[in-house]
């Protein structure tokens, strides 16, 4: 049920509530008024986690990319830690060989 159709709902109780006796009336006026009052706040709920997911989605967006930044970077310097470690080789050869 959407919005709308609660509110019409709600409306068309409140009418036919108003059609009842006097002790009747007030009761449940007061029941249709907390049924509102819960309605609005668990709406409020319902926008506040869909606020918090929207936030944690984009948040494991940053974290993916922050990973697979790191990732390259990381095959990066184990690209240049490898030439250097060859390079060191075969300076370490050429010394050999001059002895």
């Amino acid at each position: 049920m959407n919005d709308q159709d609660f509110q019409k709902r709600l409306g068309d109780l409140l009418e036919q509530i108003s059609t009842l006796p006097e002790g009747d009336r007030e009761r449940l006026s007061e029941l249709a008024s907390e049924t509102k009052d819960r309605h609005d706040r668990m709406k409020k709920t319902v926008s506040d986690l869909q606020e918090s997911l929207d936030y944690l989605r984009l948040s494991v967006k940053y974290v993916m990319f922050d990973l697979e930044a790191t990732r390259r970077e990381n095959a990066y310097l184990r690209k240049l830690l490898e030439k250097q470690a060859n390079s060191g080789d075969s300076t370490d050869e050429s010394d050999n060989s001059n002895e």
